[in-house]
């Protein structure tokens, strides 16, 4: 028997069957009993209040709000609890947990990566997740013409689910102007005109400066200058002479 109890085998045998019963009587006489005699409590109702106020309403009551998901629904108001366990009317006993789910309001859904893309896949990005397509914008740009290089929300944004998103597309480089600006330094007021007119531009502002040397509506300069590419029909700035006397006598 000595040997049996040296044993250290034996030894961890009989620990481990003290501790059993050591749990076993106080479950018993001190826990089961403490339990069964504490006070029991009626479960309130807390959905459709809001969050804290739930929370609040069951600490009142002695029991442990626990707050175990958050779920998107469009038809519960953002922040309201839409579910509890137990269920409203419940006997518990006091200190017992309440789980509640509180509602994200409507569901949210990631605006994708538009840029670098045609409308058409756009569009397809923008269905999948729920969301629509709105403005095309159309601008010149170096981005190749047709694709996508602007969008109204970041990608990663968080939009409500059904809510349109802009998008900017390119319609190509910015093409330069066909028409060469003929030079018109020199010529009379009448010629430049004329040489406008034959280049398909027009006049643009006359500004008339006072000259004692040059003849009156002598065209001193202008803008843009010779030989600048412009559209049809662009206008061209003139700096043109006017009398040195006609200026004196203004001035008096």
């Amino acid at each position: 028997m000595k040997n049996f109890f040296q044993n250290p085998r034996n030894k961890k045998i009989l620990w481990i069957a003290g501790g059993i019963l050591v749990f076993l009587l106080l479950m018993d006489y001190v826990i089961l009993p403490w339990y069964v005699s504490s006070p029991e409590i009626k479960v309130p109702k807390v959905i459709g209040l809001r969050d804290q106020d739930a929370i609040n309403e069951l600490k009142d009551a002695n029991l442990d709000p626990i707050v175990s998901d958050t779920t998107f629904d469009d038809k519960v108001p953002k922040g309201s609890v839409m579910f509890q366990k137990p269920e409203t009317g419940s006997i518990v006993k006091k200190g017992r947990r309440v789980y509640i789910i509180i509602s994200g309001g409507e569901p949210m859904v990631t605006v994708p990566t538009l840029k670098g893309h045609s409308i058409t896949d756009a569009k397809l990005s923008l269905d999948r997740v729920g969301l629509k397509m709105g403005y095309v914008n159309k601008q010149s740009s170096q981005t190749p013409k047709d694709v996508i290089f602007d969008q109204q929300f970041t990608a990663g944004t968080q939009l409500r689910k059904g809510e349109s998103v802009g998008i900017t597309v390119s319609i190509g480089p910015v093409e330069e102007g066909e028409i060469t600006v003929p030079d018109l330094i020199g010529k009379s007021l009448t010629e430049a005109e004329k040489l406008l007119a034959d280049s398909a531009l027009v006049v643009g502002k006359i500004n008339y400066q006072p000259s004692f040397s040059l003849l009156p509506n002598t065209i001193l300069d202008q803008y843009p200058s010779k030989g600048n590419k412009v559209n049809k029909g662009a206008a061209v700035d003139l700096f043109v002479t006017k009398s040195g006397e006609d200026k004196k006598a203004i001035e008096e």
